[in-house]
């Protein structure tokens, strides 16, 4: 499988899906969402930790506006700036989330627009000094998507979510940690080294118990403490039945390190 807007790589179990479109500060459009989305999925299948960076001077600098106006004399709907929503970037927003293993997402430069979206759709978001983060709708009369309204709430709180998409200015990378927006922040040069130390780890541990534990913490920003209590119990009896918490009990009494295979 070969791409044109990204590139895509499996290192020691760990896949790094980057944009790669430097003529737009990787933009995203309708074909690199699609072959986002295809990296996505072939990670999951390949890989136990997924990286999604940027390469070149930004992360992703939003959505490519450059086709999306209509000209010409030939018939057109009605202007529905939702509708790739729809078809493309909100199906992908979803994949992140319903990943089979753990996602980092190492932001360099410019998270704007959906590219902020995708940059706080990871598990673990580390950030580039040089990085910042930026939600620009207001800028060309729209609003926030890509789930950032949803993603930003719960992440710094309504009201740093208003200051942020009401008045479109940047966050810079340490503003962005203070406001607990990332995980953390690291020199530019030590970025990508960074991220792939935290996701060696990642992709070195229990596999299973790792991806039920992602879906456990996604699942707890809208469940109520009875449904989460309920959840974590169904999720407990999967990891009891899988050969990772039979290795780690014997790993445990063995009094050496747990050898955590693939699921």
């Amino acid at each position: 499988m070969s791409f044109e807007k990204i590139t895509y790589e499996v290192q020691d179990d760990i896949a790094i899906i980057a944009f790669n479109d430097p003529s737009t500060m990787n933009a995203a459009g309708i074909d690199t969402i699609d072959e986002m989305s295809l990296a996505l999925e072939k990670a999951g299948d390949e890989a136990r930790c997924t990286i999604i960076t940027g390469n070149g001077r930004g992360f992703c600098s939003g959505a490519n506006l450059s086709g999306n106006m209509a000209g010409g004399s030939k018939p057109v709907r009605k202007p529905d700036a939702g509708r790739e929503l729809d078809r493309m970037y909100n199906p992908f927003i979803k994949a992140i989330r319903t990943h089979p293993h753990p996602v980092i997402t190492a932001v360099n430069g410019a998270a704007a627009g959906v590219g902020c979206s995708i940059a706080l759709a990871g598990d673990f978001i580390i950030a580039a000094e040089s990085a910042y983060f930026l939600q620009a709708f207001r800028r060309i009369g729209l609003v926030p998507d890509g789930g950032s309204t949803y993603l930003l709430t719960r992440a710094i709180g309504r009201a740093r979510a208003m200051e942020m998409t009401l008045f479109g200015e940047k966050i810079p990378a340490a503003q962005a940690e203070t406001w607990g927006l990332v995980n953390r922040v690291v020199a530019d040069d030590k970025l990508l080294d960074e991220a792939k130390a935290y996701a060696q780890k990642l992709a070195s541990g229990p596999t299973t118990a790792l991806a039920l534990i992602r879906d456990l913490i996604w699942q707890a920003e809208d469940n109520d403490f009875d449904n989460q209590l309920q959840a974590e119990r169904f999720a407990q009896r999967t990891a009891g039945r899988s050969p990772d918490f039979a290795e780690g009990v014997k790993a445990f009494l063995e009094k050496r390190p747990a050898d955590f295979k693939k699921a």
